[in-house]
């Protein structure tokens, strides 16, 4: 297995952060889904020159993104959202996508069940013939009940995959696991021959190491089930912001290089923009517990 990071959890450059994880010991990058912020041409070469090399994106569906929407022209534009991060990911010679169906955030639904499950379906099914013509895999990932009503369990995912097609798999989260899965390991081994990426925070989306997560079981059973690719790394550091804060140097009060929708995602989630020590620190702990795993 290889380790890689998402670059969404602190606003900074794209390069300062490849700078980074390299000199940590990443060996792979699961970059933000911003089609339109990235050269890929100079990433490409940038994450070269330093090792590293792109696993895959991860959709962010904020505001508008929804792919089970009621509004045909949105869903429409969500499509058009998702094969772009595709299109990105192939011209950097990435992997896969990590695809949330639903806008994150969203808890209250657009229709009846069964309408936007064809909804959810029927725009899959046009992202997935993109992506295979492309030769990128797509995972659907559940996320907890929370952040959305639509597609928390593995077992759900699978079904949906399995509508979608026979090459469309399930990306999963232990952070969203521990929420919401009966038993996370049992969830890892139903998801054998459809799991294309797998993400990796603690039970309190802290870095892993920092939270009550058997990281070893973990480990153990993606390996039982044959998965042995590549664990992104994806915490987000709920703030805190009271007197007991562990970490009082934490928060960026100027964060730069912050993007309206990067912004939202961390707000959304708890967060803020981490310091860059802060960060440090977490992508470190991440690295230092599960490099000895893998």
């Amino acid at each position: 297995m290889e380790l890689a990071i998402h670059n969404w959890m602190r606003a900074e450059t794209i390069a300062t952060t490849i700078q980074r994880v390299a000199a940590i010991g990443y060996t792979r990058l699961e970059i933000a889904g911003n089609p339109e912020q990235y050269d890929t041409k100079s990433i490409r070469t940038l994450m070269k020159d330093h090792g590293l090399s792109c696993w895959g994106s991860v959709t962010l569906m904020l505001g508008e993104r929804n792919l089970l929407a009621k509004d045909e022209a949105r869903r429409a534009k969500s499509v058009q959202y998702v094969k772009d991060v595709i299109r990105m990911v192939k011209e950097l010679e990435g992997h896969m996508v990590s695809v949330v169906p639903g806008t994150v955030g969203k808890i209250v639904p657009d229709g009846r069940p069964d309408e936007e499950w064809n909804w959810a379906v029927d725009s899959l099914k046009e992202i997935y013939d993109y992506s295979e013509a492309a030769g990128i895999l797509i995972g659907i990932e559940p996320i907890n009940r929370f952040e959305t009503y639509f597609i928390n369990r593995a077992e759900q995912a699978l079904a949906l995959a399995e509508a979608v097609g026979p090459r469309c798999g399930v990306c999963l989260d232990t952070f969203h696991m521990n929420i919401e899965e009966e038993d996370m390991f049992e969830a890892i081994r139903k998801a054998k021959g459809r799991l294309t990426g797998f993400h990796v925070a603690d039970n309190n989306r802290m870095a892993p190491g920092m939270g009550h997560l058997n990281w070893e079981k973990i480990v153990a059973t993606l390996r039982e089930i044959n998965y042995n690719d590549v664990l992104s790394v994806e915490f987000c550091s709920p703030l805190d912001r009271t007197p007991a804060n562990p970490y009082p140097d934490s928060i960026d009060v100027n964060p730069e290089n912050l993007s309206p929708e990067q912004e939202k995602f961390l707000v959304d989630h708890g967060s803020s923009s981490v310091t860059e020590a802060f960060y440090t620190m977490l992508t470190t702990r991440s690295f230092n517990t599960l490099s000895k795993l893998i």
